[in-house]
Parts: C-alpha cells; sequence; structure tokens
C-alpha cells in the first residue's frame, strides 16, 4: 500500500496520528489497522458503520466502473481537474482529499492531470470511501494514490491537514470539512443540476422532484459558481450501467426501471453544477 508521508491519516477511534509498523498502521494507544494484501487501510470501526456493508455494492461499483470508463463523464472530470489547478497555491505541497470517492476514477484522472501541469509540485491524494469494494476497486485502478475506506462523516486526517477537498455527488457536512482543511483550504462539491439525467428521470418515475442543494454556511466563504451542461447518447447496456450505479437502482419504482430497461438508446442531458468554497482565515 502506497501512504503519502505528507498525508498525517489518524486513529479512527482516539484521533491519534497513525503510523506504519511492518504490515499495520498504529496510534500510540495501540490501536492497530492491518493494511490489507489489495492496497488499502480500512478506518472505519464498527461503531461508525450505518450498516453491516455500507456504501456501493460491487454491483453499483462494477457498472459505475464500466459506465466511467466509456468516457461520457469525461467531461466532468476535466472540469474538476481544471478548477482544481486553478486553486493550486504557490506552497510545494499540497494534500487533496476526495471524500466519497468511489471507484478512484475522479481521483486518479486529477492526480495525472496535476502531474502533467505542475509537475513540480509534491501533491498527495487521498481517496475515501465507506464502501469497501469501492476501495478495493480504486486500489487496482491506482497504486500511487492513498486509499482508506472511512466516512465523511468522521474522515481519519488530522485537522488543518487538507488543501483542497472535492465531494462529487455525495453527502457533506460543513463542519467537518470546516475541521479537516488548513486555513484557506477549499472545497469544491459538485451536485446535480436541475435537468440532470432528466429524460432518464421521466421514465423512472411517475413524477419528477425538483432537484435542491445543501447551502454551505457557517466558516465557508463562498468562492465561484460553474456549470456544465452537454447531451451525451447511450445504448441499453450504458443506460442500464447509469441506472444501476446511481441512487435510482433502490429510488425508482419497478414499473419505471423495467421501462428503462427496454430503451435501446437514448440521449441524455448532463447537467452539474460545481461550487467552490474557501475556508475563512482567521
Amino acid at each position: 500500500m502506497y501512504i503519502s508521508p505528507q498525508l498525517p491519516l489518524i486513529c479512527p477511534l482516539e484521533g491519534k496520528r497513525l503510523a506504519k509498523n511492518n504490515n499495520q498502521l498504529c496510534c500510540k494507544n495501540g490501536h492497530g489497522f492491518d493494511i490489507a494484501r489489495q492496497g488499502y487501510i480500512n478506518l472505519l470501526p464498527v461503531q461508525q458503520k450505518n450498516s453491516r456493508e455500507p456504501g456501493d455494492s460491487k454491483e453499483m461499483i462494477a457498472s459505475r466502473h464500466r459506465f466511467l470508463e466509456s468516457g461520457h463523464y469525461t467531461p466532468i472530470s476535466n472540469t474538476l481537474n481544471e478548477l482544481i489547478h486553478g486553486l493550486l497555491t504557490h506552497t510545494d505541497s499540497i494534500n487533496i482529499l476526495d471524500a466519497g470517492c468511489g471507484e478512484g476514477f475522479y481521483l486518479q484522472h486529477c492526480q495525472r492531470y496535476l502531474k502533467a501541469m505542475s509537475p513540480d509540485k509534491k501533491i498527495a491524494c487521498l481517496g475515501m470511501d465507506i464502501s469497501k469494494p469501492a476501495i478495493i476497486a480504486a486500489a487496482k485502478r491506482a497504486k500511487d494514490i492513498t486509499w482508506v475506506v472511512g466516512t465523511n462523516k468522521h474522515p481519519p486526517v488530522e485537522a488543518g491537514s487538507i488543501d483542497i477537498a472535492i465531494c462529487m455527488f455525495g453527502y457533506y457536512d460543513p463542519a467537518v470539512f470546516a475541521r479537516i482543511l488548513k486555513p484557506g483550504g477549499y472545497i469544491i462539491l459538485a451536485d446535480s443540476g436541475p435537468e440532470h439525467l432528466l429524460e432518464l428521470r421521466k421514465i423512472i418515475y411517475p413524477y419528477i422532484k425538483e432537484s435542491s442543494m445543501q447551502e454551505y454556511v457557517t466558516a465557508m466563504d463562498f468562492r465561484n459558481e460553474n456549470s456544465l451542461k452537454y447531451t451525451m447518447t447511450l445504448n441499453k447496456e450504458q443506460i442500464a450501467d447509469l441506472l444501476t450505479m446511481t441512487p435510482h437502482l433502490y429510488r425508482a419504482p419497478r414499473a419505471g426501471k423495467e421501462a428503462a430497461g427496454e430503451v435501446l438508446e437514448m440521449d441524455l442531458t448532463v447537467d452539474v453544477l460545481f461550487r467552490t468554497f474557501q475556508l475563512k482565515q482567521v
């Protein structure tokens, strides 16, 4: 497992810094966490789980991997990369956290882009997800990124250690991110816009709910907002993967999913809103 020396991982039980000891990460109070042979570390204790196997399933991860590798969401990745590159400071060392990284698509592409654009900087990337199957898949994808099973409610990193956090269509807590960011650090949130996958949603739901986004207040200053909208054409298999990799798999009624399964080809709107916030400097 690759563990960047720039990234201060902490014990999820007591918050003490972890250090490598043979095939474990250990804190000074004696808690040890085995490094998996697949190249990741599980820092999600039982008391922080909301179910026996939290997060996305193997089926969802496999569908997401196939869909993302098809290139249909590459414009989202490219936009994210450009936004992050624009936030890089004159500091030589940059710590980036992908909170809810899934199978690692966005973080891997981000790391490659930043290394090519800013080869003089020491960029450490940490991917974290509550789903163990997701992190196993991510660890197979990139060997030079630190991958951790963990939760966005209790990210196992030291306070004030992250320069840029990203959260792609996931859960976030303003107070938690404010704690782990360095003074003046940034968070980029990607959320679905009102027209995102609208054509598919019209098929699988009897009526369409207006999308809503969590407001970001307290210790964060709003910096900017960037919108990305384009159309993609999917075949039957890609529609099935898209449906399986999203929460629509559980939310949509059976009749709606069956109707979507009969569609051979579909033009779909991609509508994503990126919002950038900065931690206030006291």
